[in-house]
């Protein structure tokens, strides 16, 4: 039997009150992390995923972030798991938005920003403060939730696919900047899985089909699936893994309208 060991890890999840940030949570704390789990809008949610990874014999706390874009919310956020956790050995840039449906002449200026600025420079102002606080003790993990479509282009979206393109670049350089300070910086991307943000899509039965269809596998994926993949990456198991993007998708990159040839 070979462990995820993640005892005495202190871990923060952005987003970490639904969806995959949810699964995260509790799968860190499955394996022994004490959990900081970051939430925006009421904290019931939040209250509930601490309760399960309570129900696991780790600490678990939760903290309203306002607005991961905004840096002055994310000193704050990092100031409090200094004074609750006394540091921080994983963390989770889970945090982000897909934005309103445009295609590029017809959007929004400042809705595209918007997106950008949540899902990448989210990201960016929480790796800045982790990696300042990482570097002291010389260990640490950063994970950060791309998506397929960072490499898979999706018409409407374009600055979501940016944002997402973006931050597996900001990842692999990041990664190469803190190597040598043992941080480890690892990219998850998600495919099609059973969230409420898309909800509409697999539990209506025509668009399942049509999603299906897209997947090799011919299913949605579960969030625990991805909360599984992270717990490994975060442990010593994955020691040596640093700077890649991990999709977990099943088989979505592998484009599979092309299984009948070309």
């Amino acid at each position: 039997m070979i462990p995820i060991d993640l005892k005495g890890r202190k871990a923060l999840i952005t987003g970490g009150d639904s969806g995959l940030g949810a699964a995260t949570a509790k799968s860190l704390a499955q394996a022994g992390a004490d959990i900081a789990i970051a939430y925006r809008d009421g904290p019931q949610n939040a209250e509930g995923v601490a309760a399960t990874a309570k129900s696991f014999g780790v600490k678990a706390s939760i903290v309203r972030l306002a607005d991961v874009a905004d840096q002055g919310d994310v000193t704050a956020l990092f100031a409090w798991m200094d004074s609750e956790f006394d540091g921080i050995d994983i963390l989770v840039n889970n945090a982000g938005m897909d934005g309103p449906r445009a295609m590029c002449a017809q959007s929004d200026p400042a809705a595209w920003r918007r997106v950008l600025e949540v899902d990448l420079f989210g990201p960016f102002y929480c790796s800045r403060e982790a990696v300042a606080r990482m570097s002291k003790q010389g260990r640490g993990v950063i994970i950060n939730t791309t998506s397929v479509h960072e490499f898979i282009p999706w018409a409407g979206y374009s600055a979501y696919t940016s944002a997402k393109a973006g931050l597996s670049m900001f990842n692999k350089t990041l990664a190469q900047e803190v190597a040598g300070q043992g941080i480890r910086v690892i990219a998850v991307a998600p495919g099609a899985i059973k969230t409420p943000i898309n909800a509409n899509v697999w539990q209506d039965p025509k668009g399942l089909s049509d999603l299906d269809a897209k997947i090799p596998m011919n299913r949605v994926g579960e969030p625990d699936e991805i909360g599984h993949v992270i717990a490994f990456l975060c442990s010593d198991l994955a020691g040596y893994m640093t700077g890649l993007t991990v999709a977990v998708d099943g088989g979505m990159l592998l484009y599979p309208d092309f299984r009948h040839g070309g």
